[in-house]
């Protein structure tokens, strides 16, 4: 379901196919970037990241996007606003495929 700013939700699907979390985006893979900063055990450099698959049903369908994500600490920028850490966590991912639930 699209909302009127045209953002859709993807609810992040567990192995057992319990549904933790919602995250938003114009695109499956926004929402899979967002999902992939919040994984465990981000790593020192974009090569050293442990890669992991997240699974991402689109809220109203029966579709699964499948990634593959992974995370990494970096420094933030010298001109970052006062509020940002000293440290940031970037992520990137890459699709593997699309599965359909069959209820």
């Amino acid at each position: 379901m699209v909302r009127e700013d045209g953002k859709r939700n993807f609810a992040l699907r567990e192995a057992n196919g319990d549904e933790t979390s919602v995250f938003s985006g114009n695109t499956p893979r926004q929402a899979a970037l967002k999902a992939a900063r919040r994984l465990d055990g981000a790593g020192v450099s974009e090569d050293e990241a442990d890669r992991e698959e997240i699974r991402l049903r689109e809220k109203g369908t029966d579709k699964v996007h499948i990634y593959e994500g992974w995370a990494w600490e970096e420094d933030a920028p010298d001109d970052k606003p006062d509020w940002m850490p000293g440290d940031i966590t970037k992520a990137n991912v890459s699709k593997q495929g699309i599965e359909h639930i069959e209820d």
